[in-house]
C-alpha cells in the first residue's frame, strides 16, 4: 500500500460530494448577501420613500445579525446537533427572502435582512462541526484540507460576487431580486441537506428550560449581542460619534467578561482565549485582513464610481478577478494544510497592495487597478485558508462550533471597522487624497498584521499545523498555554 503524503487526508470516501455540496451552498448565502444589497440601496430608497443615507441600515442590520448569530449558531449546533441547526438556519433564510421580496417599507426590509443574517450565519459553524465530527469518526489525523478549503471559498471568497451579481439583478429585474434570489439557493441547499446530510443523534436525556438556558449561557448570548449592537451603533455613526453607545458597549462588555469568567458553560470561553493565545492571534489576524479586504471591496468601488464615473455593476465586475484568484489559491493551500508560508504571503501581499493604493489617481490605467486588486486576491486566498486551518486545530472538537462562529464574527468586526473608516474619510468628498488617506491606514494595519505573523513563534516554527503521519487515532487539539 502506498502511503498518503503528509498534509493530505483520506477524504474521498469520508467526505463525498453529496455531503459537502449542501455545506458549501449554504455557506455561500451569507458571504454573497454581505455585498449583494450595495447596488440596490438607491432604488430601494426611491421605492420606499426614504433618503439613501437611511438605507445604510440594511447593510448594518445584516452585519449585526451575523456577528451575533455566528457564535450563537455554533453554540446551538454543539447542544442540539449541527444538522438540525443547519436546516433551521436555511428555513430562516427562506423566511427572510420572502419578507424582503414582499416588503413595502424600510422596516420590513430591515427585518428581512436580520432574518437572512441570522439564518445564514448558523450554516458555517454547523458545517464546521459536521466536518469535524465526521473527520474524528473516520480517524483522520490531518485536517480535511480540501473540504475546509471548499468551505472557506464558499463562505468568504465569494463575498466579492455580491457586487456584480447585485448589479445585474437590479438592472434586469429590480431591487426586490436581491432578496428573492435567496429563495432558490436556500431551497436547493435545504433539499440537499435533508437528503444527503446524515441525521444528528438524539439529544441525550430530557432537560428543563432552565438547564437548557444554562448550557447555552443565554445571559452570555444576550450580553454579547448587547455589546455588539452598541459597538455597531457607535461605529456606523462615525464621523459623528455616539459616545453614549460607546459607553454602553464598554459597560456591557465589562459585564459580559465578568459573567463569562464565572459561568459553568460560557458562551465565549474567555479563559480559553487567555490561555490559548494562538487561537486569539488567529482571530486578530483574520480581523486585520478582513478590514483591508472589505475596505477595498467598498472603498475602492466608491472611489471608482465617484472619481472615474463607473457604474456599480462596472465597479463590481472589476473586482471579479480578485475573487477568482482568491478562490484558486485557497483550495490548494487548504488541501496541503499549509499555514506558515500562506500567512507570510498574506501579510506581505496585503502590505504591498495597500501601498499600491497610495499610488492610485483618477488617471491611473484600469490595468494597474486590476493588478492591485489581484494582489489583494492573493491576500484573501491565503489568509482565509491558513487561518481556518489553524482554527480547526486550535479549537477542541466540543468547541469547534462556537469557535468557528466567533472566527467569522471577528471577520465581521473587520468589515464593520472598514465601513466606519470609509464613512469617516469619505464623509464629505470622494477624492484621490481621501483614498490615499484610507490607504495609509491600511498600510499601518498591514504592518501590524505582518509583525503579528513574523513574531509568532508557533507559526514560524512549523510548515503545517500537524506533525503526525496520517495513521492511527486523530491528534488531540492543542490547548496548552502556548496554543500549540
Amino acid at each position: 500500500m502506498i502511503p498518503t503524503p503528509r498534509g493530505t487526508s483520506h477524504t474521498t470516501d469520508t467526505f463525498s460530494w453529496r455531503f459537502v455540496t449542501p455545506l458549501f451552498t449554504g455557506s455561500a448565502i451569507n458571504a454573497i448577501n454581505t455585498s449583494l444589497i450595495a447596488t440596490a440601496l438607491v432604488p430601494i430608497a426611491s421605492a420606499v420613500h426614504v433618503s439613501v443615507g437611511r438605507t445604510a441600515v440594511l447593510v448594518s442590520a445584516l452585519y449585526l445579525a451575523s456577528a451575533i448569530a455566528q457564535p450563537t449558531g455554533g453554540k446551538l449546533a454543539e447542544e442540539f446537533g449541527p444538522r438540525r441547526v443547519f436546516l433551521t438556519g436555511i428555513l430562516i433564510v427562506l423566511a427572510g427572502g420572502i419578507v424582503g421580496g414582499a416588503g413595502q417599507n424600510l422596516t420590513a426590509l430591515v427585518v428581512a435582512r436580520v432574518l437572512i443574517g441570522v439564518g445564514s450565519s448558523s450554516v458555517y459553524p454547523s458545517a464546521m462541526l459536521l466536518i469535524r465530527r465526521r473527520a474524528d469518526a473516520a480517524g483522520l489525523a490531518a485536517p480535511p484540507g480540501g473540504v475546509l478549503g471548499g468551505l472557506m471559498i464558499a463562505g468568504a471568497a465569494t463575498s466579492a460576487l455580491g457586487l456584480p451579481v447585485g448589479g445585474v439583478l437590479v438592472d434586469a429585474w429590480g431591487w426586490r431580486t436581491t432578496f428573492l434570489i435567496n429563495l432558490p439557493v436556500a431551497l436547493l441547499a435545504l433539499a440537499m441537506a435533508v437528503f444527503w446530510i446524515p441525521a444528528d443523534p438524539p439529544v441525550e436525556g430530557s432537560r428543563t428550560v432552565r438547564e437548557v438556558a444554562a448550557r447555552l449561557d443565554v445571559a452570555g448570548i444576550v450580553g454579547f449581542g448587547g455589546a455588539m449592537a452598541a459597538l455597531l451603533v457607535f461605529l456606523m455613526g462615525l464621523p459623528h460619534p455616539n459616545w453614549i453607545a460607546l459607553g454602553l458597549a464598554v459597560v456591557v462588555g465589562a459585564g459580559l467578561l465578568w459573567w463569562e469568567l464565572r459561568a459553568n458553560h460560557p458562551f465565549i470561553d474567555v479563559r480559553l482565549l487567555g490561555t490559548n493565545q494562538a487561537l486569539t492571534r488567529t482571530y486578530l489576524r483574520f480581523a486585520f485582513s478582513s478590514l483591508c479586504v472589505y475596505t477595498v471591496l467598498y472603498g475602492l468601488t466608491q472611489w471608482l464610481q465617484a472619481g472615474r464615473g463607473m457604474s456599480s455593476k462596472e465597479a463590481g465586475l472589476l473586482l471579479l478577478p480578485m475573487s477568482a484568484l482568491s478562490a484558486l489559491l485557497a483550495r490548494p493551500i487548504a488541501q496541503r494544510n499549509l499555514v506558515r508560508a500562506p500567512l507570510i504571503v498574506a501579510a506581505v501581499s496585503c502590505l504591498a497592495a495597500s501601498a499600491g493604493v497610495l499610488a492610485l489617481t483618477s488617471d491611473t490605467p484600469i490595468a494597474w487597478i486590476v493588478v492591485i486588486t489581484l494582489v489583494f486576491g492573493i491576500t484573501l486566498g491565503t489568509t482565509i485558508s491558513a487561518n481556518q486551518t489553524t482554527l480547526y486545530t486550535q479549537a477542541g472538537a466540543d468547541q469547534i462550533g462556537t469557535a468557528s462562529g466567533l472566527f467569522r464574527t471577528f471577520g465581521f468586526l473587520g468589515s464593520i471597522a472598514s465601513s466606519a473608516l470609509i464613512a469617516i474619510v469619505f464623509h464629505t468628498r470622494v477624492t484621490d487624497h481621501h483614498l490615499h488617506l484610507i490607504a495609509l491606514i491600511m498600510v499601518i494595519v498591514s504592518i501590524l498584521g505582518l509583525v503579528m505573523v513574523v513574531t509568532d513563534r508557533t507559526i514560524m516554527a512549523q510548515a503545517r499545523v500537524w506533525d503526525r503521519p496520517p495513521t492511527g487515532p486523530p491528534p488531540r487539539p492543542a490547548m496548552d498555554t502556548r496554543g500549540r
